[in-house]
């Protein structure tokens, strides 16, 4: 068929052509929904459509070139993605493993549409300071570590941070002292205890006491007298010098007394070991002895003297004494005491027969005005035995004799 249209006729018709397609694919456009409500399917996505999808001619490489990394072929397989969203644009990239990015090389090599990738675990966030896409396995601490050995990785690490600190150490006890030390024989800030007089302590200071154990009026049996018994020792806690003095004066004469010079020494606690002289001076004349003897607190608070003597031509004596404190207050205190003297050879002069002697007890109530000084009054009874009681017999005497004393107790 032949064409009739002239030339002006066939630009016009080819013009109002071109409008009115253009005018169709206007319309088209209008009654599609906007790309922001639109989902971008990346599982249809047809990539060699997108300008990438036939691979580059291969070149030749040389040996010093690197492999091509993983993450940037996936950054450079994503670059032709034009329609994505801003606000997906804007969101930062989820961090890239090396088998992600290794995956996504390949779909854009093939050229072939990218399967559904299968459901992961949900990946720990990064941790602060992090960079994306890293392979921590290649640095030889990539593999978590087991539960096991998470408490020994936090003990260690106390004990690594140390490895690099040397310990500083004290110096050992010991050695000389400092030059400001105090002196060690020095007390209350250089008072020496020299200074404070017989305050020391220590087992060897002097000291010494005087008792007067009875001063005493005795009256009984139709006479009356006085007793007197005191004792005297100077020394320190092992060794003193000890004497002793026990009298008895009737009807205005010295009947008998006894003398004792001691040396007094400690052998085990509240025990003492006594050796010295004895002298016997009254009715009869004098006598002298060698004595020995123990003294000390017995058990339950006893009070005791034990003591033998011995005379050329007079054979042994011996002496026992015990006495008791029993305390109603702490000043109000009675003492009852016990004595005997034995004999082994009878002494007509001294009228005392051989074996047991005399016995005589006492019984003293007490009261401490001061610890030195106390008031007492008491009962006194003895009996006498064998050749004495018949020595006194013969004198016109009575062997048995009670007495009423009243006195005074002093120390100091």
């Amino acid at each position: 068929m032949k064409n009739t249209l002239s030339k002006p006729a066939r630009c016009a018709l080819a013009l109002a052509y071109l409008l009115a397609a253009h005018a169709a694919a206007q319309t088209a456009a209008s009654s599609q929904p906007p790309q922001s409500t639109r989902s971008h399917d990346m599982s249809t996505m047809d990539h060699s459509k997108m300008g990438h999808g036939t691979p580059a001619p291969a070149s030749k490489k040389s040996p010093q070139q690197a492999p091509p990394n993983p993450a940037e072929s996936n950054a450079a397989g994503h670059a032709g993605h034009a329609d994505t969203p801003d606000a997906a644009q804007k969101a930062p990239p989820a961090p890239a493993t090396e088998h992600q990015g290794h995956a996504t090389g390949h779909t854009g090599h093939t050229g072939h549409a990218a399967k559904p990738a299968a459901p992961t675990k949900p990946q720990a966030q990064p941790t602060p300071g992090a960079m994306p896409g890293m392979d921590h396995s290649a640095m030889g601490h990539g593999a978590a570590p087991a539960a096991g050995s998470a408490g020994h990785e936090r003990a260690v690490k106390p004990q690594a941070a140390m490895a690099g600190h040397a310990m500083q150490m004290g110096p050992m006890q010991g050695g000389d002292p400092p030059p400001d030390a105090r002196d060690p024989n020095a007390y209350n800030e250089g008072t020496r205890h020299a200074t404070f007089g017989n305050h020391e302590m220590n087992d060897n200071a002097p000291f010494g006491k005087v008792l007067l154990d009875k001063l005493e009026a005795a009256r009984g049996d139709g006479e009356h007298g006085q007793n007197l018994e005191a004792e005297v020792w100077y020394g320190n806690d092992y060794n003193k010098a000890w004497l002793k003095f026990e009298g008895e004066r009737r009807g205005g004469s010295l009947e008998s007394s006894r003398t004792e010079l001691l040396w007094d020494r400690a052998f085990a606690p509240f025990w003492s070991t006594q050796l010295g002289v004895r002298h016997d001076s009254g009715e009869g004349g004098g006598r002298n002895w060698l004595a020995v003897g123990v003294q000390g607190l017995a058990p339950y608070w006893f009070e005791t003297e034990a003591a033998a003597y011995w005379r050329p031509g007079s054979g042994l004596a011996a002496r026992l004494n015990v006495k008791y404190e029993i305390l109603f207050t702490p000043r109000l205190i009675l003492e009852p005491e016990l004595g005997a003297n034995l004999y082994s050879r009878a002494d007509p002069e001294r009228a005392t027969g051989e074996g047991l002697s005399d016995i005589n007890m006492g019984l003293r109530l007490r009261y401490e005005i001061t610890r030195k000084f106390a008031p007492y009054i008491g009962v006194t009874w003895s009996r006498q035995f064998g050749g004495t009681a018949d020595y006194t017999r013969q004198r016109g005497g009575d062997r048995s004799e009670v007495q009423a004393v009243a006195g005074v107790r002093l120390w100091f």
